[in-house]
């Protein structure tokens, strides 16, 4: 009889849903698993490829955790906000609403189409009011900390979506999203201050179990370093703060520089002698992103301040000030001082407008190139630091600047707050009205959720406003707090808004009172294993532990990190080996695939691909290689063989416990290629010698996390009890996963020289007799004496051998 895959997968997902298989149970003993991936947004292309890869990978987890006797939470949503679905929406001149209820209509009939174990019953839509009336409500109590807060500041604005990008959406200095420019402007925000939490948010990662380059991502983004901040004077009477990891080399400081957009600048202009060319080139530098600015290849410009000098504090010598856009207001204090004799990018600026270069630690040539190696150099030309080492002249150098109160030892840290407001119209409102005379004030709990109203324009306004700016009857209302006139806040939040919490509501998601039941968090938090993509570890995954971290100080949580594990997967690529997209017609639909092999095939295919970690290619050739292993695990056991199904034969026992050993180990490191490659070898034994009853209940039980359809049709067929995802993960006994005999490498004088069989457990007697044995031993041992023998049991024997006196 022939693999009927199209009916058998149908079959197999009604009997699922229909029993309620996979809800996760909110009572009972049984120890409870929480498996996490990250919740896809609904496009209207629907699913591709790169889905299923992490889907099938925690989708195994899942199983593989029921079946070892854990009450698990294997959940789906949809982030569903974000400005594809609007520009799709103003394209086609129809509801952002209505174009996100298709889209996640289709996505759910693929999703179930793979046979996931998702508990469907706990779905979250972030763009349901009942879900984002507690995205608003955990807003308001970040406002209600100080932690939310208005700011007009230079900002990201992308030319084509018309919006302001925080600073990790910004990539190679174009929008992460549609790959246009992308330039600076000033505008008024609402900033997360994610920046309080920095410390904590760095130390906490020693804890958790999380692959190192994810750590080594977050720790990169904060940023953390440590030095001191230095007051320079200016003989205008102000006074310049800057941060320095290096203030050992203060004597060494021949200029300062100054960010475009720094206070001093706005202050100082109009009384500077080239006041207008300063301001030319602040003009010039607000149309670059932070990207372009900070680029090493980037070409040093800049102005000096004519008629304005700093006063090095070290040397009490008079310093230029210069303007230049490689410094960033955002970073630091937005200003710096420059040492070009110790740092390559203050050398070649030196250089270029004729600067003094001095050294100030021994052991390179200044006038050539910068010499930054200099850790581990003494100090030179630095009046009372001279002669000390690097490390000891920053530790006297800070503490005489704190003796003369022109400076103190300083944290700092790369991290900036979170930029939080998007002039667009589909994403959450912002739960703040502003009063002229109370300013901005929070709306009450008891007006939430504040809804989105229907808009006749989505386009953002030509002055980058949100459309809901135009909304006059929406925008007018009243005071909450002295009954006034006051307008809407018209920006809404972000796309990670809704998915920094996202994890929580799964644990309780029809509750109408709060974000989720204190004992449903207690029950379900914090999250087992989650996966997600790289390219998420400095933005949603980083604002998510910041969301979490707060609800935790609100007593709201009860942990203080929300996820104990993570990993990350590789992408796939087309066949030709580019990245998939619709302009080169190479995108592989997953649902083809489906329909042509079926979804067992396009599972174990898309673990079958390669190390999950890494980028794989996509292979037509291959898809039908795992359709032809499943047609051979068909054949195998389309009928009913008869038998104990709880004992393997004697001729797989070994083989089975082997397989039960390799693929429960592999799953747990994410060795999902290995695994299959383990199945495959079982069932080529099996085919070499026909298969107990026994062997086929061993195989159907391994093989049910990866390919759960087949291997429920063949349970039933064989007449075996329950379902195949419901039984026990089967246990191997390690003696039988051992041969019989084991290969010893022969060593003579330390150097490999042969290797003989023998049984295991064999004593050092019966080992060196059968070394002695062996040709190519014998003929080295010949007329000589054995000195001394070194064993170690099954693995190696070691011959002295001396000359016959």
């Amino acid at each position: 009889m022939m693999y009927e895959f199209a009916r058998i997968e149908k079959k197999w997902q009604d009997v699922w849903e229909a029993r309620g298989t996979y809800a996760a149970k909110d009572g009972g003993n049984k120890p409870k698993y929480y498996v996490l991936i990250e919740f896809p947004y609904p496009s209207g292309e629907g699913l591709h490829v790169g889905h299923p890869r992490p889907y099938t990978a925690m989708d195994i987890v899942a199983r593989k955790r029921r079946m070892q006797g854990y009450n698990v939470l294997f959940p789906m949503g949809f982030d569903a906000f974000g400005l594809p679905t609007e520009n799709y929406a103003i394209k086609n001149k129809i509801h952002p609403a209505d174009v996100t209820q298709k889209n996640i209509s289709r996505f759910t009939r693929q999703l179930k189409m793979l046979g996931y174990s998702f508990d469907w019953a706990r779905a979250v839509d972030t763009t349901d009011p009942d879900y984002y009336r507690w995205t608003q409500w955990i807003f308001l109590r970040m406002f209600e900390k100080g932690l939310a807060y208005k700011a007009s500041i230079p900002v990201n604005w992308c030319t084509s979506c018309k919006c302001v990008l925080a600073n990790e959406e910004v990539v190679g200095g174009v929008c992460e999203r549609c790959g246009s420019e992308v330039v600076r402007r000033e505008k008024s925000q609402w900033m997360l201050k994610i920046t309080d939490y920095a410390q904590r948010l760095l130390d906490d990662l020693d804890g958790l179990d999380y692959i190192e380059r994810v750590k080594a991502q977050q720790r990169n983004w904060i940023g953390r370093s440590t030095g001191a901040e230095v007051v320079f004077a200016t003989t205008a009477g102000d006074e310049l703060r800057v941060f320095t990891t290096r203030p050992d080399t203060l004597f060494g400081a021949t200029y300062m520089v100054v960010a475009p957009e720094h206070e001093l600048i706005k202050e100082r202009a109009d009384t500077l002698a080239n006041g207008a060319q300063v301001r030319d080139y602040c003009e010039s530098a607000s149309k670059k992103s932070d990207f372009e600015r900070t680029e090493l290849a980037h070409e040093k410009t800049g102005v000096r301040l004519d008629g304005l000098d700093a006063v090095n504090p070290a040397t009490g010598g008079r310093i230029p000030i210069f303007i230049s856009d490689y410094v960033l207001a955002t970073y630091g204090t937005g200003a710096i001082m420059a040492v070009p004799g110790h740092d390559g990018r203050d050398w070649e600026f030196a250089k270029k407008f004729g600067l003094p270069i001095v050294e100030v630690v021994s052991g390179g040539d200044v006038e050539k190139e910068a010499y930054t190696d200099c850790d581990s150099g003494v100090m030179v030309n630095s009046g009372f630091l001279n002669g000390l080492s690097v490390e000891a002249a920053k530790v006297s150098i800070t503490k005489w600047l704190a003796e003369k109160g022109l400076g103190e030892y300083k944290v700092n840290y790369k991290l900036r707050d979170w930029v939080f407001s998007r002039q667009r119209y589909w994403g959450e409102p912002i739960p703040i009205v502003h009063c002229e005379a109370c300013g901005y004030v929070a709306i009450p709990e008891s007006e939430l959720p504040v809804v989105l109203p229907k808009v006749e324009n989505y386009e953002t306004t030509d002055t980058g406003e949100s459309p809901l700016a135009s909304m006059e009857d929406w925008v007018n209302t009243t005071c909450p707090k002295c009954g006034g006139h006051a307008r809407r806040e018209t920006d809404t939040m972000p796309q990670w808004a809704g998915s920094s919490w996202y994890f929580l509501r799964y644990a309780d998601p029809h509750n109408a009172d709060a974000l989720a039941s204190d004992a449903a968090l207690r029950r379900w938090t914090p999250v087992d294993w989650y996966n997600g993509g790289m390219e998420h570890t400095t933005l949603h995954l980083l604002y998510s532990r910041f969301w979490h971290k707060f609800l935790y100080d609100l007593g709201v949580v009860p942990t203080p990190e929300p996820y104990l594990k993570r990993t990350s997967h590789g992408f796939i690529l087309a066949e030709d080996g580019q990245k998939m997209s619709k302009s080169r017609g190479n995108v592989i639909n997953p649902s083809d695939t489906i329909a042509e092999f079926g979804a067992d095939t396009l599972r174990l295919y898309i673990m079958f691909i390669g190390d999950f970690e890494k980028t794989a290619q996509w292979s037509a050739r291959a898809v039908k290689g795992c359709k032809r292993f499943l047609d051979r695990v068909w054949n195998l056991a389309e009928e009913r063989l008869d038998g104990d199904p709880d004992i393997y034969s004697p001729a797989h026992e070994k083989a089975v416990h082997r397989a039960i050993k390799k693929i429960g180990a592999d799953i747990e490191t994410m060795k999902f290629n290995t695994a299959i490659a383990t199945l495959m070898a079982l069932v080529n034994d099996f085919y070499e010698t026909p298969p107990s009853r026994g062997d086929i209940r061993a195989l159907a039980t391994l093989l049910s996390p990866f390919a759960p359809h087949i291997a429920e049709e063949l349970w039933e067929i064989q007449g075996f009890e329950g379902l195949a995802c419901e039984q026990v993960w089967p246990d191997y006994d390690e003696a039988k996963t051992l041969d019989d005999d084991v290969e010893i490498a022969v060593q003579v004088g330390g150097k490999l020289k042969s290797a003989v069989s023998m049984p295991r457990g064999s004593g050092e007697d019966a080992v060196l007799a059968a070394a002695l044995a062996d040709g190519k031993i014998a003929r080295l041992a010949e007329g000589k004496t054995v000195a001394r023998v070194i064993y170690v049991k099954d693995k190696l024997i070691n011959l002295i051998i001396r000359d016959t006196a």
